[in-house]
């Protein structure tokens, strides 16, 4: 095992020029996330100067057999935490041999928005929540607790520490250690209140690097969770019963909103939010209705709600915005298996672009 962790870890620098390139993909559920390496010549830096690829997607439920070819464009790059070195992870999205983005790519229609004038020239930034939960693996029950049976109630877990209240700060510590080094803007992680639950922030990022860096930094968490013999999973109500969901609630300002007067912008914007919250809803991931009760933090999927500290609201705004007469406000309604290319989007294009 000793000669197997040193093959792993062989820098490659002295030997040669040649690098590793992680592909990653988003796959046919919209969740899974597939990726496969490539040798390249040399360093590469810049996503337009790194080959287009394929990969067989009859096997990944998003083509036929008789015509199965699905071309990876490569669209931002990371630093690989796990070969290190100069080799690299690569965010690819997927489009068909005639250049279509396929209809799992949310990507595309996402950058359209981001890269209008209008949303462009606000410059929104986001800061994403992602909780999570980790399972103990073949059994599928939350890290920590016993086999067959529960915890005690929540309460002494949110933000714990100690044996018997914080489970698997290992992974979370690893996970925030490679995002640094990766170069994603991870900006913080804590213990939740659901015992064996987890959330890292991302942000703020600016416009579609958001769902890139989100979707890279959930990547690398289910590398980690490989390795640690542990499951991940991103099920917005892992637990039924009194145990709180899990969601990925998206902080959200524009140029304007930062600006002295941004509070009655803020106001505007989430009246716009309101007038399309079932559409929103639709598109903030499944399963959120076994989350989204009005109970554990959360307000009634069915009911659009904001005010000013409230964490049972759908919106809400913080009190120092409030104060300050500026600032950012909190979108708490999507779940945390929501796709960060589509909510990023969603919020910026109901806010900036569309007219009631």
């Amino acid at each position: 095992m000793a000669l197997l962790t040193d093959l792993l870890n062989l820098d490659l620098s002295g030997s040669t020029e040649k690098i590793i390139a992680e592909y990653i993909w988003i796959g046919g559920s919209g969740m899974d996330l597939r990726s496969k390496a490539r040798t390249l010549p040399g360093p590469v830096s810049d996503p337009s100067k790194l080959p287009k690829w394929n990969y067989d997607g009859s096997s990944t439920g998003q083509a036929p057999g008789e015509d199965s070819e699905v071309i990876l464009y490569p669209q931002a790059i990371f630093k690989d935490p796990f070969r290190r070195g100069n080799n690299i992870l690569v965010m690819c999205d997927c489009y068909t041999p005639a250049g279509e983005p396929i209809p799992t790519n949310k990507r595309n229609a996402a950058a359209k928005i981001f890269s209008n004038p209008a949303v462009a020239a606000e410059e929104p930034w986001y800061g994403i929540e992602q909780e999570y939960t980790l399972l103990q693996k073949d059994i599928n029950w939350p890290l920590g607790w016993p086999v067959g049976g529960f915890p005690g109630p929540q309460g002494p877990y949110y933000c714990s520490i100690g044996a018997e209240k914080s489970f698997g700060r290992d992974i979370v510590d690893s996970h925030y250690k490679a995002c640094l080094f990766a170069g994603i803007n991870i900006s913080g992680i804590n213990g939740e209140v659901m015992p064996g639950q987890w959330e890292f922030q991302v942000g703020p990022s600016v416009g579609i690097s958001a769902g890139d860096q989100v979707w890279v930094a959930r990547y690398i968490l289910e590398r980690i969770t490989e390795i640690a013999g542990v499951v991940v999973t991103f099920d917005p109500k892992p637990i039924p019963g009194d145990w709180n969901g899990a969601g990925a609630h998206t902080n959200y300002s524009t140029e304007s909103m930062r600006k002295d007067g941004g509070f009655e912008v803020i106001v505007a914007a989430v009246e716009k939010l309101k007038l399309r919250h079932k559409e929103h809803i639709a598109a903030y991931g499944e399963g959120n209705e076994r989350r989204l009760t009005g109970k554990h933090e959360t307000a009634d999927i069915h009911t659009f709600s904001w005010g000013v500290a409230n964490r049972g609201a759908s919106i809400r705004v913080g009190r120092e915005t409030e104060q300050n007469g500026k600032g950012y406000f909190e979108d708490r309604r999507p779940a945390s298996n929501m796709d960060p290319y589509v909510v990023t989007a969603m919020i910026a294009d109901t806010t900036l672009l569309w007219k009631p």
